[in-house]
């Protein structure tokens, strides 16, 4: 019971914390609406089970490993968050329509599953829950129900955020500033992917 509530606690805070995930579920749903919004946090949840599959497949390797293979993560990653900053920053201003975007759900999905499954932070914090709890009292049944939880309070925390940022009346309010807010999403995405290419130069 204790470790259900240690696992359940860590987790709704990690999620919760702001983030590239974030910035780039509000930046979608105010943009371009509901649907796509929650395609994108589709993708987040499911990016989530790439860490969690190389958590529960090789553990131990990755941990010896762990430097390199985080520098590589971290390079890719740094990278993908510095385009789609670059690509936010010079958004054009769209007109307000659910029923047009420049993007698709499979693109919406691609965002979120990229964004989630190259992110360093993300890596570090799934498998720092599951180097606690891989115990031998620990089944893969159990090991597996965890990763299920994990993935829902993702999808879950980030399918409330599109919900809020696409409500029409919010939506109108942060449409009418849309260049200024698309600028500072622009620069928190590339200024956490600058933060990443340099945090180990």
């Amino acid at each position: 019971m204790n470790e259900i509530i240690a696992v359940t606690i860590v987790t709704i805070l990690a999620v919760m914390s702001p983030g590239a995930d974030f910035a780039l579920v509000t930046r979608n749903s105010y943009l371009y609406g509901r649907k796509l919004g929650l395609w994108t946090a589709y993708g987040i949840a499911a990016g989530v089970w790439v860490h969690i599959s190389y958590s529960l497949i090789g553990l131990k390797f990755l941990q010896q490993q762990l430097p390199s293979l985080i520098y590589i993560i971290q390079y890719i990653g740094a990278a993908y968050l510095i385009y789609m900053g670059y690509k936010t920053f010079t958004q054009p201003p769209i007109i307000l329509n659910e029923n047009s975007s420049d993007i698709t759900n499979r693109q919406a999905f691609k965002h979120g599953f990229l964004t989630n499954s190259l992110n360093p932070k993300t890596t570090l914090f799934v498998m720092s829950v599951f180097s606690q709890i891989m115990t031998s009292e620990n089944k893969i049944n159990k090991l597996l129900a965890y990763g299920v939880f994990i993935s829902t309070s993702h999808l879950f925390w980030f399918c409330l955020i599109t919900f809020f940022c696409s409500t029409p009346t919010i939506r109108n309010k942060i449409f009418a500033k849309q260049m200024t807010i698309n600028r500072i999403i622009g620069i928190v995405l590339s200024a956490l992917g600058l933060s990443l290419f340099f945090a180990n130069l």
